[in-house]
């Protein structure tokens, strides 16, 4: 049962930040969507904020197993890097509720060492996979490349979260993908 209640907890906590557009929630809330009681959340998490932390490291392996899956489908470094692109916006990743899990990621991590920590990881991660198939084609502007990339993919979604849900994804795809046929193309010149 416990990892069956661990991961409504967790799902629960993203509904409820999503329901509320902030961190202003409670373990009461969050157990209540979570049909349990707050000593049982409480029990399995410590407190708010590892509920919160350990949410995000579920976003976090759905991203990564997208991710993976789209590698695995596709050849080549454009490709590869579509595929990144595209996974970062697929409907599980870019739902109301996990947009706003996102942007108040964004925020817990200027003051709790674990959630930096954490998004660091995602951070590198994704600047690894850009890099990592930008090489190729554009040689040494791939780190340069790859963080403007990542810039506009993390800028997407604090766009969304602000907006609360008026967004596209197919908009926010474009406008990556775009970028990268800018960067792709001033290697030409």
């Amino acid at each position: 049962m416990e990892p069956i209640r661990r991961a409504a907890l967790m799902q629960a906590t993203i509904d409820e930040i999503g329901a509320v557009g902030n961190l202003d929630v409670t373990v009461s809330a969050i157990a209540k969507r979570a049909g349990m009681s707050s000593a049982l959340a409480h029990h399995y998490f410590g407190g708010k904020e590892q509920i919160f932390l350990a949410a995000m490291r579920h976003v976090l392996r759905v991203y990564a197993a997208e991710v993976r899956a789209a590698l695995r489908a596709v050849h080549g470094p454009h490709a590869r890097i579509e595929a990144v692109i595209r996974a970062g916006f697929s409907s599980t990743n870019f739902q109301p509720d996990v947009i706003a899990a996102w942007l108040n990621f964004y925020v817990l991590a200027q003051t709790s060492q674990d959630a930096n920590h954490l998004l660091r990881i995602y951070q590198r991660r994704l600047h690894s996979n850009l890099v990592h198939d930008l090489r190729p084609m554009i040689g040494d502007r791939a780190e340069n490349a790859a963080m403007r990339i990542a810039g506009l993919i993390d800028g997407s979604y604090l766009r969304q979260g602000l907006a609360r849900g008026l967004g596209v994804a197919s908009d926010a795809t474009e406008q990556v993908l775009a970028l990268l046929e800018m960067e792709l193309k001033e290697t030409v010149k």
